[in-house]
């Protein structure tokens, strides 16, 4: 039976009454990321990590190094990544070890929650589990869906009739569907945003600031996963600002520079794990970290990566006209001082309409998807804001 210790939960920013989106520079692992960070906030040791959507970016390889490197994480953690939805994630959840890390994250609507399991802390068990067979909406390999379009078949051959197996007709929160099904089915409306693998955590974290113990389901068309609540002590970290309309940007053009891979390879490291180069006796950080060349001529590679602060002021700012292939222009570049470290670093803003943010503005450095070339998703850091100019 595992204990829950922290959740962390992460909305985008853009958004209105029918949910949030995802910003052009986000996916299921920049968001997986937000809240998973969001849930470390103690510090708490992690011994693996589970992250479960059905939105994950690369399906032929894995997403387990920009996962691990957005987090600070050993690159050497056993990652599993899940494809599901909800009762995938409450399943993964009921099963983890302690210091695991499940993270759920959906795109439509947008959303991702993440819980550190540890030795003590909310406690959580399995109560209830049923497969049955009714594919009401499906996805093929190529991405084409297709919906049967019954949704009274739906609720009552799949979701009453899988509560009904499992004995519990009438849970304490269930996750997995909208509000206004969830408000009839269950004791206590939790007004979750999300329906797919993220919505269990997230109500999770609802029966947690309100103390409510009890049952838990996650419902998706015929399957369902429940879990009981027990007491326990448990932190919550949200990272929700409020939704605002996302405006019509520009669309990137059909023009495309291709990856090397070469480079990539190179560069992930510092530039993913947001770290700057230190050479033994020196103060100094290189960002990006680079060798030195002594007054003998010899040459020094011998520096340490050190991780670099992630908060920072804008020192000076651009908004960038000329179209690059691949990209959506125009768009918005600061020159970031970091705080304490005398390291200034070259980024885009995120999280707010181009030309908005100025000098002086405070901010924190967030892993976004700066671009996707030769179909590879390449991550970096961007500049989000805070308060009232985001």
């Amino acid at each position: 039976m595992p204990n829950v210790t922290s959740i962390g939960t992460y909305l985008p920013c853009w958004g209105g009454d029918e949910g949030r989106v995802t910003g052009d520079d986000e996916d299921a692992i920049t968001l997986a990321v937000e809240a998973g960070r969001a849930a470390l906030s103690t510090g708490a040791p992690v011994a693996s990590v589970v992250v479960v959507s059905r939105d994950l970016p690369l399906l032929e390889s894995s997403n387990a190094a920009v996962l691990l490197a957005g987090l600070d994480l050993d690159p050497e953690l056993e990652v599993t990544e899940r494809l599901g939805g909800a009762p995938a994630t409450l399943d993964a959840l009921s099963s983890a070890r302690p210091r695991t890390l499940v993270i759920g994250v959906d795109l439509q609507p947008a959303g991702a929650a993440a819980v550190l399991t540890a030795d003590r802390g909310l406690n959580v068990r399995t109560s209830a589990r049923v497969a049955r067979s009714l594919p009401v909406r499906t996805r093929n390999t190529t991405g084409a869906v297709h919906d049967y379009g019954d949704p009274r078949l739906l609720h009552d051959r799949g979701l009453v009739a899988s509560l009904a197996a499992s004995w519990l007709e009438k849970p304490t929160v269930v996750a997995g569907v909208d509000r206004k099904q969830a408000a009839r089915l269950a004791e206590v409306d939790a007004d979750v945003p999300t329906l797919g693998a993220s919505s269990g955590l997230l109500a999770l974290a609802v029966m947690a600031e309100q103390g409510l113990t009890g049952s838990l389901v996650a419902v998706e068309q015929a399957s369902l996963s429940g879990i009981t609540v027990a007491e326990g002590d448990v932190e919550v970290f949200r990272r929700e600002p409020p939704s605002r309309p996302k405006s019509e940007e520009p669309v990137a053009s059909d023009d495309e520079l291709r990856i090397s891979l070469a480079a990539y390879e190179r560069a992930f490291e510092a530039k993913v794990r947001w770290e700057a180069g230190r050479f033994t006796g020196s103060d100094d950080l290189d960002f990006p970290p680079r060798y030195h060349v002594d007054a003998d001529g010899s040459l020094r590679t011998d520096y340490e990566l050190v991780p670099l602060p992630r908060a920072g002021s804008v020192y000076s700012e651009a908004t960038v006209h000329v179209p690059v292939p691949g990209l959506p222009s125009p768009y918005s570049l600061v020159l970031v001082e970091l705080d304490d470290v005398g390291v200034r670093a070259l980024v885009k803003v995120t999280g707010a309409h181009v030309g908005l943010v100025g000098i002086g503005d405070r901010g924190r450095l967030v892993l976004r998807r700066l671009a996707v070339r030769s179909g590879v998703p390449d991550y970096g850091y961007a500049f989000e804001p805070e308060g009232a100019v985001a």
